[in-house]
């Protein structure tokens, strides 16, 4: 299956279930390295329509990060790392921490 197959496949999933979170962050992750522009406008979709899916919150704050918008990103990392407290998911919130350590490093914001 070619990147274009699996983008018009799952652009069919989120117009069959525009609700499911997983739909439009599959989608997103797929842009992601062809089309920064749209894997932006997806990400900020999600991280406003699905502000509780917090597979959303790492991979979008390293966009934001590359494509130069340094303060949104660290309200990302800071907005999924409360999330991932709230949710209680450890895991992710080793994940996002540990990134948003690099981030401020990387960035000279300590």
């Amino acid at each position: 299956m070619t990147n274009l197959d699996r983008i018009q496949l799952l652009r069919q999933f989120t117009e069959e279930e525009p609700d499911n979170p997983f739909n439009w962050y599959a989608l997103a992750i797929e842009f992601r390295e062809t089309d920064q522009e749209e894997a932006y406008t997806l990400f900020a979709k999600l991280l406003t329509d699905h502000p509780t899916y917090l597979a959303t919150y790492f991979p979008a704050a390293h966009l934001y990060a590359e494509m130069g918008e340094i303060d949104q990103s660290k309200v990302i990392f800071e907005n999924g790392i409360a999330l991932a407290l709230e949710q209680k998911n450890v895991k992710a919130l080793q994940e996002l921490q540990n990134a948003y350590q690099n981030f401020l490093f990387e960035n000279d914001l300590n």
